[in-house]
């Protein structure tokens, strides 16, 4: 999706508190993939988390990460995960389900493909 549309789109991940931390509730497929991280305390660690996320799964869509008071996550509702799109006029047209459970990104991608 991003490949086909970042041309038309702007995509940006933002890198929230850690869903899973091992000092936490932590699940299995991050057990069987190896990113098992401690909640970060400082900026720098979330920092440093999401740079091994990007490197480890060569994800290339560009990524923010949150500050530590988690201003974006309370402002975007965005734990544990959510898609949102917002429009040329800086108003929410799209604000997805949380996720995992409805997590949609075909929903995303037919609101892309009907606009471009």
């Amino acid at each position: 999706m991003y490949q086909r549309f970042k041309g038309h789109a702007e995509f940006l991940t933002v890198y929230i508190r850690e869903a899973h931390p091992d000092d936490g509730w932590q699940v299995k497929a991050n057990l069987d993939q190896g990113v098992c991280y401690r909640q970060p305390k400082t900026l720098e660690q979330r920092v440093a988390i999401a740079k091994d996320f990007c490197a480890r799964f060569d994800y290339r869509l560009p990524v923010a990460v949150d500050d530590m008071s988690n201003a974006a996550e309370e402002a975007y509702a965005g734990w544990p995960e959510r898609l949102y799109i917002i429009g040329e006029d800086g108003k929410i047209v799209y604000k997805g389900g949380m996720g995992p459970r409805d997590y949609r990104p075909q929903e995303v991608r037919a609101w892309l493909e009907a606009r471009f």
